[in-house]
């Protein structure tokens, strides 16, 4: 039978396959896993609903034309599809289209704001975060877990009543969770509402609303039943189909009369509305949905849907085979990503999604990795591989504050810490306190393959089991943490390599090409970094957020020229082969460099440059901020060339398929050293801190080889001396890489294979972070106020101290 079986799915594989090459180009050399934020769209969807909207004239159905009364009949139709599709019959549902599940919510939570008593809440612990805010609009609210949901359906009410104060309650819950996949009974609703009965909380009338958005992408919601049915259901259409951004709220006819507390009305909802000397209106008395669906229906996206519906049953079937297909597919990833082992036994995931073989769940895997001796990676760095490997997941909160704390054991206080510290949603501070504060979730869909699943799981293992243990890099003070420390710098050792100032590279304009100092130039050192270094950015003038070559790459096209003698920033925009019309931007432009910089008040990335004196209590509390100005982490970024021709030679070796050296320039440093004395070659295996799956073939021969010099030993210099004065730098830690690494600062192109960040990412990884370079700073002793002025040039003597 279980043989049968496999053939059976196997088959069904297959076909879709050949619906993804002719359906879905777009996903072409990718693997699509996070289904569960929305799915792909067919292109005989958008073809066919191109042809309706060029081969149809559709008009306002407020209006009494032949255009309106076609999309009025059409909507209508259209309307009972929908119900259709989750076997509601129209005697006992009502659907109302709305903008998408959010909006659903939201049109109840309106509602029930208005009653005279107001409401109480209740929400399962496993809530999307949309639910979880209706929290706010609640006279009283408790958030639930299965334990206590067991004890309300016996009759133990989590809340009270209160005086003589007979508020309705509603409760509200997801059918999946959108983190880890987990289904909750469509039972509970009528559990509950039967619970009204009890001697805790009658006449108590209790609504239940059931966020049905993760559950409908992938299975059917059978509302056959009126009597068991929750009395609000909420999703999105574009869950389901990819198309049309489209969701809708059913509504139980048997509770539809709490609408009438309703206060808001928009357009096209009432049959009268007086204005002058009195103010009256009379609400449409048909259909529920004329009264709720304020102003004009989006009735493009609702002819659309018709289409979806049509193209999704011609290529799926129904949604038990999507079903079964998705089924069949987490199965294989739950036990592909459970059977990865590191050499030494331990797990590479641990899984927070039930097991697809014991319980009924959604096509989704939550997970979390760590290497063999438990460390976490961070979510970022994965995210980061993952995009340039071309697979697509979602990593976070997941907007499932409930579900993740749970899963992660996340205490509120801890939460709230890290806030504190600084985290948010979104950023890269992925892992604080020991502990990961978000999941990896990989979704599967109706047009999932099994070579999706092969391809996820082969990218964990090659990327994240290890089959020897993890090297650690050395420990140096954080520039986060410990950048401005007090360091009484020794003289350098006598046997450590002696360097060279290779070249000196600021970059005005943060993210931007840079600007090589003259070799016979002295340049400005000052506390926050090199002069000039970072003074502006490019801020997106619709989001105000500064932006990034991560986003876009043909900011490296952006050449900046420092002229003194004009005083001025030339920008040129170096795009070959782009020819720029007379109308358009113009193709250079110049800033005055003595433009006042209060004028333009960029967001800052970096941390808080304003000086202010330090009191005895803030100096025992630790050490302050180093300052920087748009920099990301420090005021300077060194890199040696040694370590640029052993990543080089790891590249070779590990991806034979790339096509061209990595340049120096791709790390964007300010300054990168060279040993004194090139000569011969260097084996890699002598590396102190590359990681143990580094190649151990010959290194190329080559300028900046120095046998004194090992690469990447800068990671384990405490100091610097720079130049004849023997100017002091401290080492404020390795630095952190993403996939920006990955672009051409030539072309302004993202550089095919991912590379050097593929080969970063498992031969340069610690703790879960990939690191290249060093950050420094002016030591103390050079940053005192006392008036020096510290400068370097191209050809300075570096001399590291160990």
């Amino acid at each position: 039978m279980m043989g049968s079986l496999h053939i059976q799915h196997d088959g069904h594989n297959a076909e879709v396959e050949k619906i993804r090459e002719e359906e879905y180009p777009m996903l072409k050399d990718s693997i699509y896993l996070d289904h569960a934020g929305t799915t792909p769209y067919p292109k005989s969807l958008m073809d066919r609903f191109a042809h309706e909207m060029t081969t149809n004239l559709f008009g306002n159905p407020h209006s009494a034309s032949a255009s309106s009364q076609l999309s009025t009949q059409r909507i209508q139709d259209i309307r009972l599809r929908a119900l259709q599709f989750f076997n509601a019959d129209p005697a006992d549902f009502d659907l109302v289209f709305v903008a998408n599940a959010t909006a659903g919510i939201k049109l109840v939570v309106d509602t029930m704001r208005c009653l005279p008593t107001g409401f109480d809440y209740a929400y399962h612990q496993a809530s999307h975060t949309s639910l979880v805010g209706v929290r706010e609009e609640a006279r009283s609210s408790v958030c639930l877990d299965n334990r206590q949901m067991e004890d309300w359906l016996v009759g133990d009410c989590p809340l009270k009543e209160e005086e003589e104060e007979q508020r309705p309650i509603l409760f509200a819950y997801p059918a999946q969770s959108n983190m880890d996949g987990r289904r909750y009974p469509i039972s509970w609703s009528s559990q509950v509402r039967h619970s009204e009965e009890t001697e805790t909380i009658r006449n108590r009338k209790t609504y239940t609303l059931l966020d049905a958005a993760a559950l409908v992408s992938s299975s059917p919601l059978d509302l056959s039943n009126a009597q068991t049915a929750p009395d609000f259901v909420v999703f999105s259409f574009y869950k389901i189909f990819g198309f049309p951004d489209l969701g809708a709220l059913i509504v139980r006819k048997d509770s539809q009369d709490i609408f009438a507390s309703r206060r808001y009305f928009g357009g096209g909802t009432v049959d009268m509305v007086v204005c002058l000397k009195e103010q009256w209106h009379a609400p449409k008395d048909g259909f529920l949905h004329e009264r709720l669906e304020d102003g004009t229906l989006p009735v493009h996206n609702i002819i659309a849907l018709d289409v979806a519906m049509d193209v999704h049953r011609e290529l799926f079937g129904s949604m038990e085979k999507v079903a079964a297909h998705t089924g069949f597919l987490v199965r294989r990833l739950y036990r592909g990503l459970e059977g990865l082992r590191h050499a030494n036994g331990e797990e590479v995931c641990t899984i927070y999604s039930p097991d697809p073989e014991l319980e009924q769940t959604g096509p989704t895997v939550a997970f979390n990795i760590h290497n063999s001796q438990g460390t976490w990676i961070s979510l970022a760095e994965v995210e980061k591989l993952a995009m340039l490997k071309g697979i697509h997941i979602r990593t976070g909160g997941v907007c499932n504050p409930g579900g993740i704390a749970s899963a992660l054991g996340l205490e509120p206080w801890e939460m709230k810490q890290n806030f504190s510290s600084g985290f948010r949603c979104g950023t890269d501070n992925d892992i604080m306190g020991g502990k990961p504060t978000g999941i990896i979730r990989a979704s599967l869909g109706a047009m999932s393959t099994i070579k999706d699943v092969a391809g996820f799981v082969h990218f964990m293992e090659e990327f994240y089991r290890e089959d020897t243990l993890p090297v650690s890099l050395p420990v140096l003070p954080s520039p986060d943490l410990d950048s401005d420390t007090k360091l009484q710098l020794q003289p350098p050792l006598q046997n450590t390599p002696e360097l060279v100032v290779k070249s000196i590279t600021v970059y005005p304009i943060k993210s931007c090409a840079g600007f090589s100092v003259p070799p016979d130039t002295d340049w400005e050192v000052r506390p926050e970094g090199l002069a000039w270094d970072r003074e502006w950015c490019l801020v997106h003038r619709g989001s105000g957020q500064a932006l990034s070559q991560k986003r876009y790459p043909k900011m490296a096209l952006l050449r900046p020229n420092l002229d003194f003698t004009r005083g001025e920033l030339q920008v040129t925009y170096a795009g070959a082969g782009e020819i720029l019309s007379s109308s358009g931007p113009p193709s250079s432009i110049s800033v005055p460099l003595s433009k006042n910089p209060k004028m333009i008040v960029p967001k800052k990335s970096g941390t808080d440059t304003e000086q202010r004196s330090t009191t005895p209590t803030e100096e025992s509390q630790g050490p302050k901020p180093r300052r920087i100005l748009l920099s990301n982490e420090s005021p300077i970024l060194a890199i040696t060339t040694t370590s640029v021709d052993a990543l080089n030679a790891s590249v070779a070796a590990l991806n034979p398929e790339a096509q061209r050296a990595i340049s120096e320039a791709v790390f964007r440093a300010n300054l990168i050293f060279t040993p004194s004395h090139s000569s011969s070659s260097y084996d890699p295996s002598s590396s102190p801190s590359s990681s143990p799956s580094s190649p151990s073939s010959p290194l190329i021969s080559g300028d900046g080889l120095n046998p004194k010099l090992k690469p990447y030993e800068e990671d384990t210099w405490s100091s610097v001396h720079i130049g004849t004065n023997k100017h002091g730098f401290q080492m404020l830690g390795s630095c952190r890489r993403c996939h920006m690494v990955c672009i051409d600062q030539k072309m302004g192109e993202k550089i095919s294979g991912g590379e050097p960040f593929v080969t970063l990412s498992k031969t340069r990884r610690f703790e879960g972070k990939v690191f290249f370079g060093v950050h420094m700073g002016l030591a103390e002793e050079e940053n005192a106020g006392s008036g020096k002025v510290v400068k370097v040039r191209v050809g300075d003597v570096v001399l590291p101290q160990v």
